[in-house]
């Protein structure tokens, strides 16, 4: 089946980067294969990542599956436009399914974005990974390709508004491609991190000084930052998905009283 709403949603996000003023640096797209399969491991600090972190692909003549959770996929309006997007359905209840869902559109010659760190990373630095990236990797025996975006945050993430105004920079950095065996996936979960942890630290030291000054909320407190720091959002996350489940179940008890 032809694709259709990726070629529209391109040229609406090139004409957005015209006249937003957007300045979107690529670096590393020669990484990418032009035919094949990939599987790209993509940090998280943002609710554009998917748009930015495709763009190197697209670069490339080439479009990214991304994976997203279940829910996305069950929403009325947002289900038909992912697979429209022919991106992959993640049932985190089903990790085995999923994972074997991937390893099959990677195996077809697709290139798969995942998002090892699962959810947004609010110190803006890269979390502990699943190990979910290389297993899929190394179960279809392709190239496993971090990528990491740095800006997009200042757009669009957790806890702050929405802040769409012209001229801000955004870096994406390809890196090199590793190979897992999945002979050992914490060990290469842990490379996979180091890589990543590379990328950004290049990313957020080339970053426009004017753009990101000391002190900045989408700059890590490691940086000179206020961002909370990795451990700091780790307890907000926590919080966050207690807060979820008690009204989850507070749900579930309303249901089963009517």
């Amino acid at each position: 089946m032809p694709d259709i709403s990726y070629p529209v949603v391109v040229a609406a996000a090139k004409t957005w980067f015209k006249l937003g003023a957007v300045d979107v640096q690529m670096e590393g797209i020669e990484h990418l294969p032009e035919t094949g399969g990939a599987l790209l491991a993509v940090n998280h600090t943002s609710y554009v990542d998917y748009l930015m972190a495709g763009y190197p692909s697209v670069a490339r003549g080439r479009y990214t599956r991304f994976m997203a959770k279940r829910e996305v996929f069950d929403h009325p309006v947002g289900g038909p436009v992912m697979r429209s997007f022919k991106h992959i359905s993640v049932d985190r209840s089903a990790g085995l399914e999923s994972m074997d869902v991937a390893a099959e559109a990677l195996r077809r010659g697709e290139i798969v974005g995942i998002f090892p760190e699962a959810t947004i990373s609010r110190s803006f630095l890269i979390k502990d990974l699943k190990t979910g990236a290389v297993r899929i990797a190394a179960r279809a025996g392709a190239p496993l390709i971090p990528v990491v975006t740095w800006g997009c945050q200042r757009m669009f993430t957790k806890d702050h508004p929405k802040d769409f105004k012209r001229g801000k920079t955004v870096l994406v950095k390809v890196g090199e491609p590793m190979y897992p065996t999945g002979a050992d996936p914490v060990a290469e979960t842990a490379e996979l991190r180091s890589r990543m942890e590379a990328l950004l630290d290049a990313c957020i030291r080339e970053y426009p000084a004017e753009e990101q000054p000391p002190g900045s909320w989408w700059l890590p407190a490691s940086y000179g930052g206020s961002a909370p720091t990795l451990e700091e959002a780790e307890a907000i996350d926590a919080e966050e998905k207690r807060k979820r489940a008690a009204r989850k179940r507070e749900k579930a008890m309303k249901k089963r009283k009517k």
